[in-house]
Formats: C-alpha cells, structure tokens, sequence
C-alpha cells in the first residue's frame, strides 16, 4: 500500500496481484491511468516481461483513471470509477488480432512496447443519445453539447457497453472489443483448503498469494503447512518470509525466529524484505524488531532506513525515541527517512514530540523541528513551552514561520510578549514564504 521505492538495494519483486479476495479468490491487478485506456507494457522478445506472465485466465485487470493533484510526486488522485477486465477476455482478443502494439518513445519509457486493446472512452460525464454502426453520440452534462465518439479504431470494430438513454461518468469506456465490467460478483465458495492447495502450486505467485491469505485463517493444519513451506529451503525466500509473516500474526514464534535470522542475513535485499514483512505484523514484537534494526549500526544504511519508514507507517507512539535518536546517524538516507517517519507520528503524538524537541540536544532538534512543522498541529503553547536555549528559540521560530500563519493570527501576540526575538525570526519567515518572489527558479 505504499509508493516508496528503494534505490540502492534493488528488490526483485514476485508478481502478485494487488488485491485478493479471500472469501471468493479474486486476483486483481491495478492499473492507474493518466489517460485511461485499456493497455498494459508488453516484451516480445522476454517472455517473462509480457504483459500476462503469471496471470490466469481468472484474474481480472482493474483500468482506474488518475490525475495530477498537486505540485508534489505524491498529489495524484484517483477516479472513484474502478473497471475491470477478465485476462481470459484479453487473451482471448489478442489471439484473435483483435489487438495493436504502441512503439516506445525513447529510453526513458525503457524501450517498452505497450498492446492496447481498442476501446472508446467518454472524457465527459453525460447521457448517450444516439449509437450508429459507427459512432455514439453522448450528451454532455455540463452544456448539453453533443460528443462524437467513434465505435471503430483502425479496421477493428468496437461492441458498444452502453445502451441509448445510459448515463456516462468521465474516463468510462463505453465501447471497446472486449467485455468491461463494474462489478465483480463473490460467490464466497472459497475454503480453507483451496489455500492450502496454493500453497503447493507450482506458481511461485500462487504460492507467495497463498502464504499471505492464510494468515487470515487458523487452524491446525493452517499452522503445519506454513511451518513446512517455512522449513523448506528450496522455497523462495519471499514465500518463506509471508509464511513466517501468517505464522507471526497467528502468534507463532517460528514466524518471529525466522524473521529474526532473516534481519541477519548475508544478502541485504533479504534483510529489507525482513523490514517491509515486520512492516505488516501488527505486534510489540515486530515493532521492537524494527527499532532495533534502525539503531543497529553494523547493518546496511538502506535497512535502517527501511526500518525507520516502517515505524512511521506503523504510527506507534514508542518508536518516537528511536526515530529521534537515529538523528545521529552519519548516513543522510536514515537521517531523512527517520525524519518523515517522525513527522507521521507528530500528526498523532504532538505533545510527546515537543518533549522530544525540548530535552534533545541541538544536533538532534533539525528533524524534530521539521517534523513538527509538517504535523500543522503545532500551537504557540507549544513553542512556549521549548524556549529552553538559544538552539531551541532558533528552531521554534522556524518551526512557527512555516506554518500557516492564518492559524496563529489570535495566539501570536502571547509569542511577542514572550519573546520578541522569536516573533520577529518568525514573522520574518512568514514574510518570505508567503511574497511571490518564494520558490521563484531562474529557469
């Protein structure tokens, strides 16, 4: 469920599907789209790089449109409009050349062709008002204009989806050469034992989707086939580490011993899988884990890194004290990743991170300070209370001057009659962040 991804220590991912169905076995994978059409990144010259390697034909490709919301690499929004389509049905169109390839661009899309699937998408909210052998027409709702869409691409005929008198939202497809869905039916037929027969598969991605739905099961023999594929050597080691991570959620301290040796392992990237397993065990335990691999300076900065991200993910009021701590790590990367973390505990901890600020020492206070300042849950009773020396009236005044200075119109005259140095540094940050000439780039 997270955008992070890690640059030095590279990570070869299993295929899995991005959701799962436990009751009815469901596997679907997502697909967000700046321009939503039905395609996805296709090799013909690696088979293990087509776009349906590891797919069954029961799993299902969910098309969801996303927008730019923002400045930052993170502000994207997605459509609430998720549709999706059976991998039988593509492969099924493909085979019939029912299909086309799109050439890459350049280097910078890794020289990757794209097979779409020709479809028609309403850019607009409307109704559809006529459907021709060859175009639908749909009024649009904002002014009532009609839309031309056309029902063919290429030589290929496109199946209207929608009938005459149907209402459309934006980025629905509405024709295309292959079945759209908008809801998937659960029939809730899916045992105990349909998992346990995964976990035998010879798909290591069965295998892997398998080792992570049981922890939602208990019982056993649940708990016996997990302590096999756990035992087995010649299983991948991320089936192994889902295996260890349901039998740490069961409670099972083969999971957590496993874990632990794994957090010690001579490979690096099986260490950070270690973290991101911790990462999704809710316990003292794992939390513990993670703190500890953060302050443990023999291993590799990117795990501690990774341990620090995951404590913030966690949000637990504990790791505040390890996260502030590993301030005095020489790596940037932990430092920075601490940091963020910090801040996500501020949002629900502030009190205990203005404690943080006010007794650490000044090499410390940087990520504090910063952290507090994205909480924007900071007051200037807070600020009052960390005057404790010139490091920290330094701090407090940037802290107070990158935030939103609406928010401290009726406090910020007790700053002034408290300490007017700090109030003029803080009103003195709020007058170049908020002039226009702020962030201004020659280029």
């Amino acid at each position: 469920m997270s955008f992070k991804i890690w640059k030095t220590i590279k990570i070869k991912r299993i295929r899995v599907p991005d959701l799962l169905c436990v009751d009815c076995g469901w596997r679907i994978e997502s697909r967000a789209k700046t321009s939503l059409e039905v395609s996805m990144s296709h090799s013909l010259s690696d088979p293990d790089r087509r776009w349906d390697s590891g797919l069954d034909d029961t799993d299902y490709i969910a098309f969801v449109g996303c927008g730019r919301a923002g400045k930052e690499p993170v502000d994207w929004k997605a459509d609430e409009l998720v549709q999706y389509v059976s991998v039988r049905e593509l492969r099924f169109a493909q085979s019939n050349n029912q299909t086309f390839l799109k050439q890459p661009k350049g280097a910078e899309e890794g020289f990757e062709q794209r097979i779409n699937w020709p479809s028609s998408v309403s850019r607009t909210a409307g109704v559809v008002a006529a459907i021709t052998p060859q175009h639908m027409r749909i009024r649009r709702s904002s002014d009532k204009r009609i839309i031309n869409l056309k029902l063919f691409k290429r030589s290929l005929s496109l199946t209207p989806l929608v009938k005459v008198g149907d209402s459309v939202v934006e980025n629905q497809i509405v024709a295309s050469v292959i079945p759209v869905l908008r809801v998937l039916p659960c029939d809730q037929t899916i045992t105990e034992s349909y998992y346990l027969d995964l976990l035998g598969n010879v798909s290591q991605s069965k295998r892997y989707t398998a080792a992570k739905a049981l922890s939602l099961i208990r019982s056993p023999a649940v708990l016996e086939a997990l302590n096999r594929t756990l035992m087995d050597s010649d299983e991948h080691i991320y089936v192994r580490l889902e295996a260890a991570a349901s039998l740490a959620r069961h409670e099972e301290e083969t999971g957590i011993r496993f874990i632990k040796a794994c957090l010690l392992d001579d490979y690096p990237q099986h260490r950070l899988e270690a973290v991101i397993v911790l990462c999704e065990i809710t316990s003292d335990t794992a939390t513990r884990l993670l703190m500890e691999t953060l302050l443990d300076e023999t291993q590799h900065p990117e795990v501690r890194a990774g341990a620090a991200w995951a404590l913030g993910e966690r949000r637990e009021r504990q790791a505040i004290e390890a996260l502030v701590n590993s301030f005095l790590a020489v790596p940037e990367e932990i430092r920075i990743e601490a940091t963020r973390a910090l801040a996500k505990l501020a949002t629900q901890f502030t009190p205990d991170v203005v404690q943080q600020f006010v007794h650490s020492s000044s090499d410390k206070r940087p990520g504090i300070a910063w952290a507090l300042s994205q909480s924007n849950k900071i007051t200037v009773r807070d600020v009052l209370d960390s005057l404790v020396d010139e490091d920290a009236r330094q701090w407090a005044a940037y802290v107070i001057g990158s935030q939103d200075q609406e928010r401290f119109v009726s406090e910020i005259e007790r700053l002034q009659a408290r300490d007017p140095e700090v109030y003029f540094a803080a009103t003195v940050f709020w007058k170049i962040m908020t002039s226009w000439v702020f962030g201004l780039e020659e280029y």
